[in-house]
């Protein structure tokens, strides 16, 4: 060797050797870096920066060849990343300053993330103290954090400028206690507020949000108001009749907010029916309940309302939708026994638990047996997992599939798990006349669904048959290897398992409120908490003790003042979009708009594949011929464009109740309402026969439409275009005349098309399109 050489080798093992012994020099001098450790400290650093976040490095493939676990799951694959990865380049163990993971994150290197804290930060002290200390890897039998604790663990504030501090104290299972105040990472479900690195809450609006508090693999929410500087209410009002209005007058007394009064009769005969029936009141009915003087005509009419077929019409309609009955996958004959099977259930108020299991241990023929369809529905474990674990638990798993749920306590052994408990589900196609060749999703036969103890699901990590096991329950017992499903249904539908009662209830309560106590409605979780926690824990045990019975729980919500309150707001409860304070407004379902104008027209809508008369509502399907065999009729286009979904997915959020322009455009111009203003024998026709004075008719026209008597003002008005209308008919030269016509037939004529304008005003009028 020569003396060159020799002498470099001796240089580099002395560094070597500086290099280690440095930072243990400084440990055992009690410097800085022993604070610092990885898992806690440094860990906590690239969460609060973003780092490991799913929009930066905690991509699933990573950002510019950097790649972390999402929100820091597995400390020990980052520290390899950090330390390891490419001969070690993000980091200087000589001189820690010039690392790149501190040049970049402090900006004095192009960083596509933009710069993520500052050299006199916290963040930068402790990811410069673990590089002095030699960038140590976790500890391999490390105290777990067991707990995270946040105070408050709810704010109501008051004031012009609200301002509130969290503190966060970790607990480990060692008992130690840390005050990670600092180290905590904060979001806001909304923006109203925002929180300063330090935890601090600051008003961007007035209203009410939450506060997500994470650190490490732990997450805590906290419900924050930020409410305007105002007095308690001192309007006095009647003690609540109800336990359910209790619980939410608690609330709004507390957020200093006043609800607002009982809404019109008119108003809430129409809301009412429109919410339980899917159907507008007739003239008559509307005019019996507001001249009904009796003080409980409220609850009489919801007794008379349940029991009727328009009831279980449009709950099937409900059920129909997330349950994905359309012809595509199910073929129309699986459709309409499916729907026949659904409506069957409502109408005969089976219980709500006995449904649910009937889904789940379906097998058979799906034309024998059509509860068998919603196997046929969901073709793989994994889908079949999601969607049971959505629709009847109120649980989104589909982000635990790829890594632990980031939002939420599931990891990816409880996704597959849970997955391997529909695995056996197989199917034989006994026939399938596709009329796509090219479309594999297409069926159109009989299939029958049976149990196939060979099938599994494999765990991708692993390459094994996962152990089916109930959502965060223990794996199933003996003789569970060819029947999982009855196991399954037993336990989901369980009282003891209140989360099925908890999300069948707010089901309940966000079709007949508008808006449900948690949003959306198949998203429970920690990090997203109820806007009155009390109050579904209240309606959970109510639709316990009504042995789940539907019609016990839409009686109960009906009958309460929260449900009869106005639509109009007070001067407090303006900007309350979560207590339920005030009536919610939304538009009418596309299948009630639509059978709503029927009903005021008397002319029905036309609909390819189904027999002339039918109501929107009880359409089982979604298309029953595809476009290409026959185009779609008036009402088919009509529904479409209002957000009827294509039932592709087993979520509300399919169904679209937005405005469009070309909503606007339809109601307008479209065809299919104008061909129905005109149609000959009309409603319009047989009101103009019945009435013949103009005053009456536009009453009767008003309560068929509004379920109210015009103002005033609006019988003026009607009154005058009318008169002016037969004016006109009076002067020939001014319209064409048909051979023939006599002044009075003229006159007639100008009349019912002053009644179509008036009609065609009424059904364009936010009044009509809006349940309110």
């Amino acid at each position: 060797m020569t003396r060159r050489r020799r002498w470099f080798c001796s240089c580099a093992g002395a560094l070597l050797v500086t290099a280690w012994l440095a930072p243990r020099a400084a440990q055992a001098a009690g410097g800085p870096p022993t604070a610092v450790d990885f898992e806690r400290d440094v860990m906590a650093v690239l969460s609060k920066a973003g780092c490991n976040a799913g929009n930066c490095h905690g991509n699933q493939n990573g950002k510019g060849g950097f790649k972390l676990s999402l929100r820091g799951q597995h400390p020990d694959r980052d520290h390899a990343s950090l330390v390891h990865q490419y001969a070690g380049r993000r980091i200087d163990r000589f001189v820690p300053q010039r690392s790149l993971i501190l040049r970049k994150a402090t900006g004095r290197l192009a960083h596509q993330g933009g710069i993520r804290f500052r050299r006199d930060d916290l963040e930068y002290r402790i990811l410069l103290d673990w590089l002095t200390a030699g960038a140590p890897a976790p500890e391999a039998r490390q105290p777990a954090l067991t707990d995270l604790v946040v105070t408050p663990t709810e704010a109501v504030t008051f004031g012009p400028d609200p301002q509130l501090q969290l503190t966060v104290l970790a607990r480990f299972a060692d008992g130690q206690q840390r005050d990670v105040t600092r180290l905590a990472c904060y979001e806001t479900s909304n923006l109203l507020a925002r929180v300063e690195i330090a935890g601090r809450v600051l008003r961007q609006r007035y209203g009410q949000t939450t506060v997500i508090v994470r650190y490490l693999d732990r997450q805590v929410a906290v419900p924050v108001a930020l409410m305007p500087d105002r007095e308690p209410a001192t309007v006095s009002r009647p003690d609540p009749q109800s336990q359910l209005d209790r619980l939410v007058l608690t609330r709004l007394d507390a957020l200093r907010i006043e609800p607002s009064d009982r809404a019109r009769d008119s108003v809430l005969v129409r809301r009412t029916f429109l919410d339980t029936l899917g159907a507008l009141p007739t003239a008559e009915e509307a005019r019996h309940f507001v001249d009904d003087s009796r003080p409980d005509k409220h609850s009489r009419l919801v007794d008379r309302l349940l029991p009727r077929p328009e009831f279980a019409d449009f709950w099937a309609l409900k059920w129909s939708d997330i349950l994905r009955n359309e012809e595509k996958v199910l073929d129309a004959r699986g459709v309409d026994v499916f729907h026949d099977w659904i409506r069957q259930q409502m109408a005969t108020g089976r219980p709500w638990d006995q449904f649910v299991r009937a889904l789940l241990r379906a097998e058979g023929s799906t034309y024998d047996n059509p509860p068998a369809n919603y196997w046929r529905a969901n073709r793989t474990p994994a889908g079949r997992g999601e969607t049971t674990a959505r629709l009847f638990l109120g649980t989104r798993l589909q982000c635990a599939q790829c890594h632990n749920h980031p939002f939420d306590r599931w990891t990816q052994d409880d996704y597959y798990s849970w997955a391997a408990l529909f695995s056996l589900v197989d199917y034989e196609i006994v026939d399938n006349k596709r009329t796509d060749k090219f479309d594999k999703n297409e069926f159109k036969g009989e299939q029958r669904v049976q149990i196939n103890g060979n099938l599994g699901v494999t765990d991708p990590r692993s390459g094994r048959f996962a152990t089916p096991r109930l959502l965060g329950s223990q794996p199933l017992g003996p003789g569970s290897h060819y029947d999982r499903l009855t196991p399954l249904a037993v336990w989901l539908t369980a009282p003891e398992n209140r989360q099925f009662a908890r999300a069948q209830a707010n089901f309940v309560w966000y079709h007949l409120l508008g808006r449900g106590l948690v949003e959306p409605i198949d998203d429970f979780r920690l990090t997203n908490p109820p806007s009155n926690p009390p109050l579904l824990e209240h309606l959970a045990s109510e639709f316990i003790r009504s042995r789940f019975g539907h019609r016990a729980l839409t009686r109960r919500i009906l009958a309460s003042d929260v449900y009869q309150r106005s639509a109009v707001p007070t001067t407090s409860n303006r900007q309350d979009e979560l207590q339920f304070s005030r009536a919610e407004v939304k538009r009418l379902p596309a299948e009630v708009l639509l059978d709503a104008q029927t009903q005021v027209l008397g002319t029905p809508a036309v609909f390819v594949g189904f027999p002339l008369g039918i109501r929107a509502v009880q359409i089982p399907g979604v298309r029953r011929r595809r476009r290409r065999d026959s185009p779609p009729a008036s009402g088919d286009r009509f529904l479409k464009t209002f957000g009827k979904p294509e039932r592709l997915l087993a979520c509300e959020c399919e169904r679209s109740n937005e405005t469009t322009l070309k909503q606007a455009l339809v109601l307008i111009g479209g065809a299919g309402l104008q061909q129905r203003l005109t149609a000959p024998g009309n409603a319009l026709d047989r009101l103009l026969v019945r009435h013949p004075h103009d005053r009456e008719l536009i009453a009767a026209l008003y309560w068929c439409a509004l379920q109210r008597p015009p103002t005033a003002a609006e019988a003026k008005r009607a009154a005058r275009l009318i008169e002016e209308a037969q004016q006109m008919a009076d002067l020939p030269a001014e319209r064409p005349v048909e051979p023939g016509s006599s002044p009075q037939q003229r006159r007639q004529s100008a009349r019912r098309e002053a009644l179509q304008d008036i009609c065609w005003a009424l059904l364009n009028a936010k009044e009509f399109l809006f349940r309110h």
